[in-house]
């Protein structure tokens, strides 16, 4: 098979379905970062793939969609230790993002968003830690759900910081990715206590950029026809003090996962990672307890914000993709917006689904729902009836 899209670093490897189930016919792929027994994962990097031994189990999340019918087809790339939004990787090159070949794919799981939207797998894997799934998914014009965190089995495969590690899944649509979702968090359909408020949070919205607005008007606008509205604040201090406190506690948790590997190898890393690891070494473990302490009331104050009956709505991404080589000032506060963004949900531990409802200048971008704990199935059923089988969302989707 041709590598049309520069998606995979592996396609050899196969695994066939261990049983018969609800993903029956289905393909998948996973991120490289995943165990497979026999295989070396590179994780992104050459040298971590020299240095580093066959896995010698496979991951329980493959198991299970294996138990459930479906194929491993090959192995996805990544950013380097999964440490990037962009997509761009110095050692393997970047994927092509089929929806907007002129920009970034996203990432770090940008190869199983790239084969997704390529359609040549049903769906994929990925991991998200700060967005690695919702922005790749927002770029390449398909869906993207970071579940509630630790609600799927994250044995055999890399870390990157666990506070925030989560299994991710991609489609090209909902239908999918309720299937999906359901095998891996074992959770079921519930319509017990219907959504009921939908919040906009002022802080995000005010922040994107306004050519993007008008895209974005119609999701709204179902929103507000279907649930009671709020416009307001979710944040007392603002959300750049929650990426500071997302980035310290994920930060102190990448050196210490890897730092011992890194002093020790001294491994060749595209421009710009180094530093970031480098940086990562700097944080101190008392600046990383009062960081939690900071985190857990925002965690426990977005609980109670959002119950069981109430969502909050707000773009995946800041604006569409950036420009393939574009570097600078320009990607440095796109990426700090983004992680501004996505730490809402991953301070919180809390499901979002990105959709791939919108594009402007023929570039897909994302909007996003995030529901509150454990309430992943209910939330992309409700993104079923609400939004899919409505005829003028319809008329918009990309990709699916």
């Amino acid at each position: 098979m041709e590598d049309r899209w520069q998606a995979f670093n592996d396609l050899y490897t196969t695994v066939d379905p261990l049983k018969s189930g609800i993903l029956d016919q289905n393909i998948f792929t996973v991120k490289d970062v995943f165990s497979i027994k026999g295989i070396v994962n590179t994780a992104g990097n050459p040298d971590w793939e020299k240095t580093h031994l066959p896995s010698e189990r496979t991951a329980k999340s493959i198991e299970t969609l294996l138990e459930n019918g479906a194929k491993l087809f090959g192995r996805t790339h990544t950013d380097e230790l999964m440490y990037s939004l962009n997509g761009e990787n110095y050692h393997y090159g970047t994927p092509i993002n089929p929806k907007a070949s002129t920009r970034i794919p996203g990432g770090s799981s940008s190869g199983s968003a790239v084969a997704v939207s390529a359609g040549v797998v049903d769906f994929a894997l990925g991991t998200d830690t700060g967005g690695s799934v919702r922005i790749p998914a927002s770029y390449c014009g398909v869906y993207g759900l970071r579940p509630t965190h630790n609600s799927i089995d994250m044995e055999e495969v890399i870390p990157l910081a666990e506070s925030f590690d989560t299994l991710g899944i991609m489609t090209s649509s909902i239908d999918k990715l309720i299937d999906v979702t359901k095998v891996l968090t074992r959770q079921q359909s519930t319509n017990k206590s219907p959504f009921k408020d939908v919040i906009f949070p002022t802080e995000v919205w005010e922040m994107i950029d306004e050519e993007i607005k008008d895209s974005l008007h119609s999701s709204s606008q179902l929103l507000i026809n279907h649930l009671s509205t709020t416009e307001r604040k979710i944040t007392t201090d603002g959300l750049e003090k929650w990426m500071d406190t997302f980035r310290t506690i994920q930060g102190y948790e990448i050196w210490r996962n890897h730092g011992k590997w890194i002093t020790e190898v001294n491994p060749r890393f595209g421009p710009g990672i180094m530093e970031r690891f480098l940086w990562t070494q700097t944080i101190e473990k008392q600046k990383f307890n009062q960081a939690k302490r900071v985190r857990d009331k925002i965690k426990e104050n977005m609980i109670q914000m959002l119950s069981t009956d109430t969502i909050i709505a707000l773009p995946t991404s800041p604006a569409i993709a950036p420009l393939l080589n574009t570097s600078g000032e320009t990607l440095q506060n796109h990426r700090k917006k983004l992680l501004m963004m996505t730490s809402i949900a991953g301070l919180s531990g809390l499901p979002q689904v990105s959709l791939p409802l919108h594009q402007h200048k023929g570039a897909p971008i994302g909007y996003s729902l995030i529901a509150g704990p454990n309430q992943d199935v209910k939330l992309l059923e409700f993104v079923k009836k609400i939004l899919i089988q409505n005829s003028n969302v319809n008329q918009e989707l990309v990709g699916g």
